[in-house]
């Protein structure tokens, strides 16, 4: 059974694409692109699709991963979530996670009783009883609204009645008693009719209630079973079971593309290059999945494990620190950090990619790297990183104490009118627009920068040297009218309106006290 496929099986000519990726499948510190030639691999999968009226009985995920063979020779493995008619093993797809096999005399059974669950619930939903209350119940409410109408009218006959003399009164009594026990005599007929049949569809809802708990409890046993005797392997080898993953895991959690890709080239040696997942079959009515559309990792059970699967991947993007290393040794790394990637990983899912989460996972002491200080994510240059707490703590003093001499160049996207000077400007974070700061008299703390004019030939070329470390402090200072009232080529966020690239702002210059081997001066290229 041919599972590892030719990619001119999928596209012809094969295209190469230096676009960048359109989506990342994310981990704790790994990523896997979607690139172009994913999507176009998966197109071509598409096609195969809808050429066989099989594909199409049913909407479900597909999926294809291209992946690097320890020859170098690239294929293509592709999946389908769930069962494909009803199989788990279809020649040419990817196998089901490891465990299915164990459970699956007992997925059979269930199956069969879920099955007759659902008979019977549709049974139950279907009796006649429903609509025949419906009927009548409209039918009286009608008749009761037509008598209360002229039963309105023989009041307002009455009360006209009144004004005239000679009038009995006991006999309009009688007349409103009347009236009313018209009224009471047909709401008892009303209830004699409905109320047998409300007595049989309260006792189905009670049993439609039954079958959904059981439905439920079934279900859940079987998927408890599942998930203990599914077991994943990632790239560092290790495997877990999805219980020990995720133990309130969601019902198909294990059985969706992604993971099956990912476990299959764990397993063989396979290097994971890029994925692409999208949907095919009758798009579902609310528009949540389109037939032929991409869609990333679910948030409820593909991208809870993420991170375990894509453990031990490294691919060329995240080696990038290494490739901008600039100095190191068993106390310290220097990393000339590139714009665009965050210093450490962020709070969220799309925010983990960084300089120290890449590292971590590529050097085998990367789980003890704390960086010493951090760059803004557009801003480029000079990062220190120390290998241990000891050294962090002697380095950390140093930034503290205003010991480290930090110089940055950056270029202006306007012109000054003085050539250097110092810029002492207070800012303040206000927590209602991060990460955007201000200058602020009355809650920012200090800040002072120096600057001199290093080029006027086209745009103003500017060295800054900082002499407290605060965030945004030179962008700030640069663009605030207090300051020098034109902001850093590139920076958006405070005002530069040219389409430029990037930020201009590099760390070019790191000069500090290596707590080991003494005084230590770290310098860069600009890049712009």
């Amino acid at each position: 059974m041919v599972i590892l496929h030719q990619i001119s099986d999928f596209i012809h000519p094969v295209l190469e694409s230096s676009a960048l990726p359109n989506y990342y499948y994310e981990g704790h510190s790994q990523r896997l692109p979607r690139t172009a030639l994913s999507e176009e691999v998966a197109r071509g999968l598409m096609r195969h699709l809808g050429q066989d009226a099989r594909y199409s009985q049913e909407g479900k995920m597909y999926g294809i991963l291209i992946v690097e063979l320890p020859s170098n020779d690239t294929r293509v493995i592709k999946a389908f979530s769930g069962l494909l008619n009803g199989e788990s093993f279809v020649p040419g797809w990817a196998p089901p996670i490891p465990g299915r096999s164990e459970v699956a005399f007992d997925e059979t059974q269930v199956l069969s009783q879920l099955d007759t669950i659902k008979q019977e619930l549709i049974t139950l939903q279907q009796m006649p009883e429903h609509q025949e209350y419906e009927n009548l119940s409209l039918h009286f409410a009608d008749k009761i609204q037509q008598l209360n109408i002229r039963h309105e009218q023989r009041k307002q006959q009455r009360q006209e009645r009144r004004l005239l003399s000679n009038i009995n009164e006991e006999e309009l009594l009688e007349e409103s008693r009347r009236d009313g026990i018209e009224k009471k005599l047909l709401k008892r007929q009303r209830d004699e009719k409905l109320h047998p049949l409300k007595q049989i569809i309260e006792s189905a809802n009670i049993r439609i209630t039954e079958l959904k708990q059981q439905r439920k409890e079934i279900s859940r046993q079987l998927q408890a079973k599942m998930h203990a005797v599914y077991s994943l392997t990632n790239f560092l080898g290790m495997s877990q079971s999805l219980q020990q993953l995720m133990p309130q895991a969601p019902t198909g959690t294990g059985d969706c593309c992604a993971p099956k890709l990912l476990h299959y080239a764990a397993i063989h040696n396979l290097k994971p290059l890029a994925m692409a997942e999208f949907w095919w079959g009758e798009s579902l009515p609310n528009g949540d999945k389109i037939q032929g559309e991409f869609y990333g990792a679910c948030s409820e059970r593909c991208q809870p494990i993420m991170g375990f699967l894509l453990s031990g991947l490294h691919t060329p993007e995240l080696m990038a620190p290494l490739q901008n290393l600039l100095y190191e040794d068993e106390y310290i790394i220097a990393i000339n950090k590139p714009s665009g990637l965050l210093s450490v990983p962020g709070r969220y899912r799309n925010t983990q990619d960084s300089v120290l989460s890449r590292l971590r996972n590529t050097l085998t002491d990367g789980m003890k790297l704390i960086p010493v200080h951090r760059l803004d994510q557009d801003t480029s240059g000079i990062l220190l990183i120390a290998r241990n707490l000891d050294i962090y703590r002697q380095l950390a003093v140093q930034f503290q104490q205003r010991q480290v001499q930090k110089v940055y160049e950056a270029v202006l996207s306007g012109n000054i009118n003085s050539d250097t000077g110092i810029i002492e400007l207070p800012l303040w974070g206000n927590p209602q627009n991060r990460p955007y700061q201000e200058v602020n008299w009355e809650h920012g703390k200090k800040c002072t920068t120096h600057y001199k004019v290093i080029d006027k030939s086209n745009y103003t070329r500017i060295e800054f040297t900082p002499l407290t470390g605060r965030p945004h402090q030179l962008r700030v200072h640069a663009a605030d009218k207090q300051g020098l009232g034109t902001p850093i080529l590139g920076d958006r966020l405070y005002g530069s309106n040219n389409s430029s690239d990037r930020l201009h702002l590099h760390a070019r210059e790191l000069h500090f006290t290596h707590p080991i081997l003494g005084k230590l001066s770290l310098q860069t290229k600009v890049p712009f």
